[in-house]
């Protein structure tokens, strides 16, 4: 065989057949390189150790023993053998069981010396065993160290993925090194060959730390060159700069004040709308916390200043609620509203193409229908996005594109996603951050109970009184269909078992994501008209409608959700005038578990809520799929070590300061590597 290089394809080497190689694919393995670049979850410690007799019991231990007798096999019943043998050392013997694997017989020979690794039973001179993991002593290749844990997918196996991997060491040679000299120095970083060697086969602990860290400050730093590469490139475009600005116009026909934060947010965004170049601003706010006044502010700002507003959200009922309370905002100041979605006629959608393309709606709200063919404006100025998490960088991008010519318009981005601000400046590094952090007066926080199957009787009670008051109930499920073993609710079935057996009277309506559209939306569209009493759901009612009626929310299998998304699951409610409640039934046994619930019950700050999601949970669970646009991270975890997040911040900033575009020759690599880190932002140097 040739030999391998960085680029060698993985079909290439042995073992690897066409139904492998499409495996590996799925792992996003398909050359060499991509290899070396994959990197462990976790070790298993399989330091050879001495001493049958004194091993800790219960917990995986690699040693070794010499087969003192002929393993046999029996037969117990059909379908299931054991076979058992004795081995030993100098202070005790194991008897090992191995289930239907009676190829051990040839394998483990008597007299001669085997690495054993698994979990010992019992204690003493005699102890036992069950399918332990062996290799011969002098051929090991899995045992004697510190051993890599792979994330795997079905055809798989971790001991094929770590044979790879190793074979794959031979190319760390070839690795260039990314990190100038100087920088390695200041820091105290490994070098790129060794750091790749020891993530994947450590040769101990201590350096497995340091390749850690070596790996780790590399993708926050190339992480930060790329945002701040961003950033500078933001700054040489142009923008329409809005110069008319009365906000006291705006707010004298609304009937309530701005909060404190409203205002401060509403004059952050009005200072990046009257410069020339793009705003690009997250505001960021609790469910309910007034985010949509901000923007009425902003397209009112655009509208003043002769420019069209785009506002995009990810569902239809979202944009009509949207297009509703937009025109209660600015209905008095004369501004048009107009609303594009997928499920408009034809002639209704090309009516809306030719006013948009006339200038004769000055905002129009809509869905990805606003991305289509044929949607043209004639004086775009400034693009809206809700719920930016469901909306990559790109459909930004597009929905941005459509001002044509050479000005950009200036672009805001809302969420609900209360998220910690560290993590969010990184998670949204292209954007400027504006926080809502209070709701407006008048808003009654919703009482929050944690409770266990045995009340289940008196909350199916409780829901009746809220319906019998004229109100109405959600209930969320975490599953669609097929309850497991663990007794987790699914929408459907239990659903249809509240329709038929325990609320045959009252009007009960099922939602999931596997609905057709059309299907999902008539049934949230019933529960808005209040031709719905409870609702059972998956999480799809998770970001949406506002049904101010609606003041009970159930939540079935608590644990199975992180706190964010319970959170945000708990703000579908306490939208009315009525006292809202929110109850988490739960049974898990965990200790750790119940305390994370409770954290739940304690406060409605959706921000102190994040900040305990994110010390338990890490960055990963905030948005399940990265779907943000930005680069997800390997190794690093921006809430793990804030100190080398700020080492390689201030190491990026002071690099960007001698070479802002990368250009220097000694640079080169590094450029390469921010690229390849920014593959959907390719035009960053440009």
């Amino acid at each position: 065989m040739a030999e391998l290089t960085l680029h060698t394809p993985l079909s290439a080497l042995a073992g690897v057949g066409p139904a492998r190689e499409k495996a590996l694919g799925k792992l996003g393995l398909f050359t060499v390189a991509d290899l070396l670049a994959y990197f462990p979850r976790e070790y298993e410690d399989r330091t050879v150790r001495e001493g049958i007799a004194t091993l800790p019991a219960e917990e995986p231990v690699c040693f070794s023993a010499l087969v003192a007798e002929p393993f046999r096999t029996s037969y117990i019943r059909r379908g299931m053998e054991l076979t058992k043998g004795r081995i030993v050392d100098g202070t005790g013997q194991v008897d090992v069981t191995f289930f239907n694997q009676s190829y051990v017989r040839q394998a483990l020979q008597v007299g001669e010396t085997y690495y054993f690794y698994g979990k010992l039973t019992g204690a003493g001179y005699r102890r036992q065993m069950a399918s332990p993991y062996f290799e011969k002593a002098g051929q090991a290749s899995f045992t004697g160290g510190i051993m890599p844990v792979y994330p795997l997918t079905a055809g798989i196996a971790n001991r094929f993925l770590s044979g790879l991997t190793r074979r794959a060491l031979s190319c760390l040679p070839q690795i260039r090194e990314t990190l100038p000299a100087g920088l390695r120095e200041a820091y105290q970083l490994a070098p790129a060959a060794e750091s790749y060697a020891n993530i994947h086969y450590p040769a101990s602990w201590g350096a497995l730390a340091k390749a850690r860290r070596r790996l780790m400050f590399e993708e926050l730093f190339c992480l930060n060159l790329g945002l701040a590469l961003i950033r500078g490139r933001r700054g040489e475009q142009q923008a329409i700069p809005f110069v008319k600005q009365n906000l006291a116009a705006f707010t004298g026909s609304l009937p309530f004040s701005l909060t404190g934060a409203q205002r401060r947010s509403v004059e952050e965004a009005a200072a990046d709308l009257g410069r020339p170049v793009p705003m690009n601003r997250l505001l960021q706010g609790d469910v309910g916390s007034g985010k949509t006044v901000v923007a009425a502010a902003c397209a009112y700002f655009a509208w003043q200043n002769g420019c069209q507003v785009a506002l995009m959200a990810p569902t239809e009922l979202l944009a009509q609620q949207h297009r509703r309370t937009m025109e209660e905002l600015l209905g008095g100041t004369g501004l048009r509203v107009g609303l594009l979605i997928g499920s408009m006629t034809a002639a209704q959608k090309r009516a809306c193409h030719e006013a948009l393309e006339a200038g004769e709606i000055d905002l129009i709200v809509g869905t990805h229908a606003l991305l289509s063919q044929g949607v043209a404006f004639r004086r775009l100025g400034l693009v809206i996005t809700d719920e930016q998490h469901r909306f990559g960088v790109d459909q930004r991008a597009a929905l941005a594109a459509k001002s044509g010519g050479d000005l950009r318009p200036h672009v805001l981005v809302m969420s609900a996603t209360p998220i910690p601000r560290t993590l969010a400046l990184m998670i949204y590094g292209d954007l400027d951050l504006s926080v809502i952090d209070e709701l407006p007066p008048g808003r009654t926080p919703v009482a929050t109970y944690l409770v266990g199957e045995d009340k289940r009787r008196r909350l199916y009670g409780f829901v009746r009184k809220q319906v019998a008051q004229g109100r109405q109930v959600y209930i969320v499920c975490p599953a669609v269909d097929q309850e497991d073993q663990a007794g987790m609710k699914a929408a459907q079935q239990y659903g249809r078992s509240l329709q038929e057996e325990v609320f045959p009277d009252l009007r009960v309506s099922i939602v999931h994501g596997k609905l057709r559209p059309k299907e999902k939306q008539a049934v949230m569209a019933s529960f808005v008209a209040g031709q719905t009493d409870v609702l059972v759901s998956t999480t799809v009612i998770e970001v949406g409608v506002d049904v101010p009626n609606a003041n009970l929310m159930v939540i079935e299998n608590a644990e199975r959700f992180g706190l964010s998304q319970l959170h945000q699951l708990r703000g579908r409610v306490g939208r009315g005038k009525h006292q809202s409640y929110c109850v988490l039934l739960s049974d898990h046994p965990s200790e750790g578990t119940r305390q994370r619930l409770k954290a739940l019950t304690a406060t409605n700050d959706g921000f102190a809520i994040a900040e305990e999601d994110l010390k338990q949970r890490g960055p990963g669970d905030f948005f399940g799929a990265r779907q943000s646009g930005l680069p997800q991270l390997k190794l690093a975890s921006l809430e793990g070590d804030m100190r080398l997040l700020h080492q390689a911040q201030g190491a990026a900033r002071d690099l960007l300061a001698q070479d802002p575009h990368l250009r220097q020759p000694e640079h080169a690599p590094l450029r390469g590597r921010v690229e390849q880190l920014f593959r959907e932002n390719r035009d960053i140097f440009n």
